[in-house]
Parts: structure tokens; C-alpha cells; sequence
């Protein structure tokens, strides 16, 4: 049976050293997290998903969910008891409003749990990580009635919440949706339609799950800009608070899919379905997108939770299982064969994914931390700063981060052999649980596009200028370090690659808008590979000071060295390829015609 250990003492690591959380404990929000009251949810939580979710993921994927022949749908063994533990212990509410039951602790220790819970039960975290989402949807957009109504439960987690975006027929394409909203005399909408894809739709483990449904009225624009956002609760609510009689919402079937089968996906049928409207007519899209924008770095998370959990297994196996000899010698002379661990091949795989996952937790924790500072900084420059770069970097955090941890994740099933093909080791779960978030929100071309065809040009460039000058001056200041110097010799390339290629999407793409669409999956890359070598860059600043005040956690410290050192050697060169593939535009990408790519008797 797999198994999963929290990585806490590389999670206290950024938050209180790389990213010194104390020192923002001026701002609001912030001064309840000190470095003690971290430590203490980062343990706790990490423990809670150790024993509470990880044994039961397993076979929550084994089981799946059950719909039964009234459309209600029951978790798998172990879920619903699992959540009220959750919901008990108010795990839920971390990082939520105060105003409402939340406990208004920096988004940073929330990113921090949640890859706790998604390395632990992708799948059941999944339940609370969507109701997250559509908190975020009725902050922003909902009227003040609408949040004293939803969102004290929500954020207790006593109900749920989902997102209602697409249909049968239109995928990403949202302006084709055909979900109707007729206006009643209440006030209310009638919502008449079919979702599909609707992650957490139907379950049994809280009282009652709130939609979140786009859908057009009558005469509205046949386009995104006709899409309007209604609250369809599974059942009314009083005017009291307590739950009333069941809505026209039901699970008309639970889609068979490749991985997280312990989480509920929903095709959801409305039949004149009361609902309310979320903010103005016609701009649900835009409220949508505040939930799918925290979506987006929840997916990223995602990438990231399998590839450790993963990654965490291959190593143990890696260490236990013997076969053929050292290269250099038998590293064990007394045995019939070594650790498979003292081959190089494991070795640069293990290795990829420990750069990977250490980088990539930086990065999601980092971003963790703009959220905050976007609402919170003292200054208006410093609030502006951080949206700017969240933003600009959310679909690499999505696009990039699930690309590398699907791959990570199927390079640790590899190191296991054919036991990694076997399902009772784990390791088919976490490759086909990671599968899907390269998918969720938009896919990752989807992102790539996001990246390159918007958030590139937006306010003229600022925010990748910005970018630019952030990562500049850590390169600048790093190597006047004579250890961190070479490392910052090789970001200071890297940055140059990524320079280059944003240049030649300035100087090309406006007369061929091809060259953009096929350039920006390797420009997402190459922007993925920069910033998590930025990252490696900060860790290892701080590294190297501890190490040289005389660190009692000597051995720590210097795999963070000797880790950055491996990701500048074996990442970093990749921006330099995929910047010359981005260069050779889209010609011979799209020159074939429909006929050529049929194939020939």
C-alpha cells in the first residue's frame, strides 16, 4: 500500500524562511501567523492528512462514488466520516473571511494544506477545495444577502459548493452554452439545462451543495458577453437559514473517468431550477473567472501534490528494491544486488522530481503569498505589483506545474519497474490522478494562450516587465556571492532565452497571430523553467546563509545547495531548445492540409 508523509519541514522552510512571513505581521491578517501559530497548522495539518485522508485513498479510488436510482450519490467508504473530521476540526476555514466563520490566516498557510490534502486524497480534496472556489465568486460578486445566506456554511464546510460552466456540446467555448434563466415573478430565475463535468455535483457528505451556474436569459447576447452567473442551491434555503424542499437540480450520471473516482463528476440536469442572479446580467463571466483564477492555482497544486506523493514512494522503493551492481563498484558487496538507488538513470529521475516538487512548492507558496499582498500591501504600488504578477503568472503556475507533475509522476511509476504497472503499489492512481489537471479549468493550451495572447500585452507589458526586473535583481544581487554566483550565471541565461522569446512574439506574431498560437506552449514552458529556477535562486540565498551561520540543520541546507546546483545544470538548459523551437514560427506546423493527415488505405 503506498504511503504519504507530509513535507513540513521543507514547507516551514519557504514560509518562514525564504518568504519570512513575520515580516509582512504589520499587515492585516498577518498578525495572528507567527512563526509559532505557523509551525503549528503546517504540523497539525500535515498530520491530519498523513492519518485521516491518505489510508483511505486508495481505496476510495477502488470504490468510486455510487449513484443511486433516485440521482442521490454516496463518497466511498471512509469519505463522509473522513469530511465531518475535517469540517470539525475547521480546517476548512483557514484561510476565509472572519466575517463570515473564517479565521482570516494568510492564503499562504491555505496553499500550504491544500497540497497536503490533494498529496494525500486528490480526490477528497477536491470536495472542500471547490466550495473554496465559490466563496471566492460570492466575496467578490455576490449581493450582502447572498453572503449572509451561503457563506457561514460554505466556509464551515456544513455545505458545499460547485462551479457550472460547461455543456455537452461547447467545452471551453462558454458562449455556446444553452443553459437557460427565465425570470420569475419572485425575482428569482427558472434554470433549464444540462452541465457536465461538474466535479463534487452530488455527494453525501454535507447538508446541502451550492451551484454555481452560468446561464443566458432570454434576449441576451449569443456570445460570452450574453453569459450570466446564478446560486441554484441542491436545496432552498428559508428565510430562517434552515433547509427547505429539494430544487429541480439532480445527478443524472456520475462520468466514468480515468482517475480521482473518489470525487463525484457530475452530469447535472436543471429543470427549472430556482436561482438567483450573482452580480449583474450578462457579466457572469467575469465573476466565473474569479473562481477560476483560484481554481487555476489550485490545479496547479494539484500537479504539484501528486508529483510528491509520487515521488515520496519512488524514492522508498528505490532504496528497498535490489538489482544489478553500482557502475563503479558494488555499493554493497555483502548483498546479492544494490539499492536500484545507486544507478544513475534512477538517480536523474529521482532527481528531477525532487527539483521539481522543492521548486514548484516555492513557486505555489510564493503565489500564495501575492494573493495576499494584492489585497493587503501597504501601498497601492506594492498591492498593484502583486496582482500584476499573480496574474501574469497563474497559467504557468496551472500550465506548466501540472505538465512537469504528470511527468514527474510517471517517471516515479518508472522507477518502479513492472511493479509500477501493478495497481496494489499506488502508483497507477497518482499518474492518472494527475492526468486531469492538465485538463481542469482550461486546458493547459488553453493556458499557454492566456499567457501569450493576453497576459504578455496587457498594460503594455508591465507585468512581464516587471517580472523581468524582479528576477533581474535577485541574478544581480546573487552573484556578488562567490557560492551563488554560478547559479546565478545560469538564470541570468535562462532569463536571457525568455527574453529573446518574448522579443520575437513582439517582432512576429502581430503579422502572423499563428506564429503566437504555436510558440506558446514553449514559451509557457520556458517561463515555467525561469521561474522556478528563480525560485531555486532565493532558496538557495537563504541556504547559504544559514550554512554559513553555523546551522544545526547542517544536512538540510546543503541538499538545498546541491539540489539548486542540479536544477541550473539538467532545467535551465531547456529554455535555450525550446526558444528555438518557438522561432520556427508556425509554417510547417500548419502548411499540411485536412487530407494529409487521413490515413491512406
Amino acid at each position: 500500500m503506498p504511503s504519504y508523509t507530509a513535507p513540513t519541514r521543507d514547507t516551514r522552510f519557504i514560509i518562514n524562511e525564504m518568504l519570512d512571513l513575520e515580516s509582512y505581521a504589520e499587515l492585516p491578517g498577518f498578525e495572528a501567523a507567527s512563526a509559532d501559530v505557523t509551525d503549528a497548522v503546517i504540523n497539525e495539518g500535515g498530520k491530519f492528512c498523513a492519518e485521516v485522508l491518505a489510508p483511505i485513498n486508495q481505496s476510495g479510488d477502488q470504490e468510486g462514488c455510487t449513484r443511486h436510482e433516485d440521482g442521490s450519490v454516496t463518497a466511498p467508504k471512509g469519505f463522509k466520516e473522513a469530511f465531518d473530521q475535517f469540517r470539525e476540526a475547521g480546517w476548512g476555514t483557514l484561510s476565509q473571511p472572519e466575517e463570515f466563520g473564517g479565521q482570516g490566516m494568510p492564503h499562504v498557510l491555505g496553499f500550504a494544506f491544500e497540497e497536503f490534502v490533494s498529496s494525500a486524497n486528490q480526490a477528497f480534496g477536491m470536495y472542500p477545495g471547490l466550495t473554496n472556489g465559490a466563496v471566492s465568486a460570492l466575496l467578490a460578486k455576490g449581493s450582502q444577502e447572498q453572503k449572509e445566506k451561503y457563506l457561514p456554511k460554505m466556509i464551515s464546510n456544513e455545505w458545499t459548493g460547485t462551479m457550472n460552466l460547461t455543456e455537452p456540446h461547447c467545452g471551453t467555448d462558454l458562449g455556446m452554452i444553452r443553459t437557460k434563466a427565465e425570470l420569475q415573478a419572485d425575482g428569482s430565475y427558472a434554470i433549464t439545462g444540462t452541465k457536465i463535468f461538474i466535479s463534487a455535483g452530488e455527494h453525501d457528505m454535507a447538508d446541502n451543495i451550492i451551484h454555481l451556474v452560468l446561464a443566458k436569459t432570454p434576449g441576451a447576447p449569443d456570445s460570452t458577453k450574453g453569459i450570466s452567473l446564478f446560486v441554484v442551491p441542491k436545496f432552498l434555503v428559508e428565510e430562517d437559514g434552515s433547509i427547505g424542499e429539494r430544487n429541480g437540480v439532480v445527478c443524472g450520471s456520475i462520468e466514468h473517468k480515468m482517475g480521482i473516482h473518489g470525487n463525484a463528476t457530475c452530469v447535472l440536469n436543471y429543470d427549472g431550477a430556482k436561482g438567483w442572479l450573482v452580480g449583474e446580467e450578462n457579466k457572469g463571466l467575469a465573476a466565473m473567472f474569479i473562481m477560476m483564477n483560484a481554481a487555476r492555482l489550485g490545479v496547479g497544486i494539484q500537479g504539484l501534490s501528486q508529483a510528491e506523493v509520487a515521488y515520496q514512494n519512488a524514492v522508498a522503493y528505490a532504496l528497498d528494491r535490489r538489482q544489478g551492481r553500482a557502475l563503479t563498484g558494488p555499493a554493497e558487496p555483502e548483498q546479492q544486488a544494490d539499492p536500484i538507488f545507486v544507478h544513475p538513470d534512477v538517480r536523474r529521475m529521482l532527481m528531477d522530481a525532487k527539483a521539481f516538487t522543492e521548486g514548484m512548492r516555492a513557486l505555489c507558496l510564493w503565489g500564495a503569498l501575492q494573493v495576499d499582498l494584492s489585497h493587503k500591501a501597504a501601498t497601492e504600488e506594492e498591492r498593484e505589483q502583486a496582482d500584476m504578477l499573480i496574474g501574469l503568472l497563474t497559467p504557468v503556475i496551472k500550465g506548466y506545474g501540472t505538465d512537469k507533475g504528470y511527468e514527474v509522476a510517471t517517471n516515479m511509476q518508472q522507477v518502479f519497474g513492472g511493479h509500477g504497472y501493478i495497481e496494489e503499489w499506488g502508483m497507477s492512481q497518482f499518474v492518472r490522478d494527475a492526468r486531469i489537471a492538465q485538463i481542469y479549468e482550461g486546458t493547459n493550451g488553453v493556458q499557454a494562450m492566456d499567457l501569450c495572447g493576453r497576459k504578455l500585452a496587457q498594460k503594455g507589458g508591465a507585468a512581464v516587465q516587471a517580472f523581468f526586473k524582479v528576477v533581474g535583481e535577485d541574478i544581480a544581487e546573487a552573484k556578488g556571492d562567490e557560492t551563488l554566483a554560478p547559479l546565478a550565471e545560469a538564470m541570468e541565461k535562462a532569463l536571457g532565452q525568455q527574453q529573446a522569446a518574448t522579443m520575437w512574439f513582439m517582432q512576429n506574431a502581430m503579422q502572423n497571430p499563428n506564429h503566437l498560437g504555436a510558440g506558446a506552449h514553449h514559451y509557457m514552458h520556458i517561463m515555467g523553467i525561469v521561474t522556478l529556477g528563480w525560485m531555486w535562486l532565493r532558496m538557495a540565498k537563504v541556504a547559504q546563509a544559514a550554512l554559513a551561520a553555523g546551522t544545526d540543520d547542517k544536512a538540510f541546507y546543503e541538499a538545498k545547495l546541491t539540489t539548486a546546483r542540479y536544477y541550473m545544470d539538467r532545467y535551465l538548459p531547456d529554455a535555450g531548445a525550446l526558444r528555438r523551437k518557438l522561432e520556427t514560427g508556425s509554417d510547417s506546423m500548419m502548411a499540411l492540409g485536412e487530407d494529409a493527415f487521413a490515413t491512406a488505405a
